[in-house]
């Protein structure tokens, strides 16, 4: 008598697991095969979607909203999410377009040093200081804009980006550069965030704070680091929109702290945080560029569907990832 339910939980195990290695598949790649549905269907619906100039058009747009979601993925998988890359974009365009004319070391590296200053201080107070991300972001958000506004007004023209600017609109083997740098820093970060301690860390902290630290996890260490890995790349994506436009523009990236919390939910990464990936998160920012690209193709739909069309998908994401944790 006693042994039939040691045999019926040793049958229930598996089932158990399989189901929950099948909903943690779902949520991780549901990105990918929504991506793919959506670009056939587009390619069946209008004739110029599924061209090479098109293709390259959508990668080149999401290149600048993709390098922030990189670091926005690793914060939310962290546990927190950061409001201030969308002003850190603007700062580093602007910082670029004053930096250019020493040469294209100091356009890219004055940037992302800013950027990373920003995410010093967002991670300190967060860390340290033991305030809200919400509240530390979103007065680095005002704080940085403003600094934009005081440095450009509105925008500087880069007269002569020379290398600068080919770094951002030159192309390697056919490929646009922006879309080569977009790869490998997905690329990259991946292999950061799946086979490097720090990224055990990232998964161990959004998993359990607590539990983290009575492992010896320097909790504030790595929270910091991470904060400072969003603004750097942040700068970056500034830096090349300034490259990319030959202009530094005070008003550039806003929204983009919203788009890149949107495709990395959408991509599969738990606002709860513990739980993500890099190829999720990139599948989310192509997703979104898709749907723009598509409003684009339609012609004459207003820029707003863009904005509802990425909240739908959103709220969709959230409310399938709801749906998936409380199965699992």
């Amino acid at each position: 008598m006693s042994g039939a339910p040691a045999a019926g939980a040793g049958i229930a195990a598996p089932d158990t697991e399989r189901r929950a290695r099948i909903i943690a598949l779902i949520r991780s790649r549901g990105a990918i095969v929504v991506l793919a549905i959506a670009a056939i269907i587009a390619s069946a619906v209008f004739p110029y979607f599924a061209t090479v100039n098109n293709f390259e058009n959508i990668g080149v747009a999401a290149s600048f909203v993709g390098l922030v979601t990189i670091g926005q993925t690793f914060v939310i998988i962290l546990g927190g999410f950061d409001l201030s890359v969308g002003s850190v974009i603007g700062l580093g365009s602007v910082l670029a377009a004053y930096a250019v004319p020493y040469g294209w070391v100091p356009a890219l590296l004055v940037p992302c040093l800013a950027g990373a200053a920003v995410g010093l201080i967002d991670g300190l107070l967060i860390a340290r200081a033991g305030m809200a991300p919400f509240i530390v972001t979103l007065a680095a958000l005002l704080g940085v804009r403003g600094l934009d506004l005081v440095l450009a007004r509105s925008s500087m023209v880069i007269l002569h980006p020379g290398l600068f600017g080919q770094i951002a609109n030159g192309t390697l083997l056919g490929v646009g550069n922006l879309i080569w740098i977009l790869l490998a820093g997905f690329a990259l970060a991946a292999l950061v965030l799946n086979r490097s301690r720090f990224g055990v860390a990232v998964f161990a902290i959004g998993g359990n704070e607590e539990a983290a630290r009575m492992l010896g996890v320097p909790v504030a260490t790595v929270k910091v680091a991470t904060y400072v890995l969003s603004g750097t790349l942040a700068g970056l994506a500034g830096a090349l929109l300034g490259a990319h436009l030959s202009s530094g523009l005070s008003t550039a990236g806003q929204g983009d702290e919203l788009r890149s919390i949107a495709a990395a939910v959408i991509g599969g990464v738990l606002l709860t945080g513990g739980v993500g990936t890099m190829a999720g998160a990139l599948s989310g920012v192509l997703l979104l560029g898709v749907i723009e690209n598509v409003i684009d193709q339609i012609g004459n739909l207003s820029s707003y569907y863009q904005n509802l069309a990425s909240g739908l998908f959103l709220l969709m994401a959230v409310l399938i990832q709801t749906g998936l944790v409380r199965r699992s």
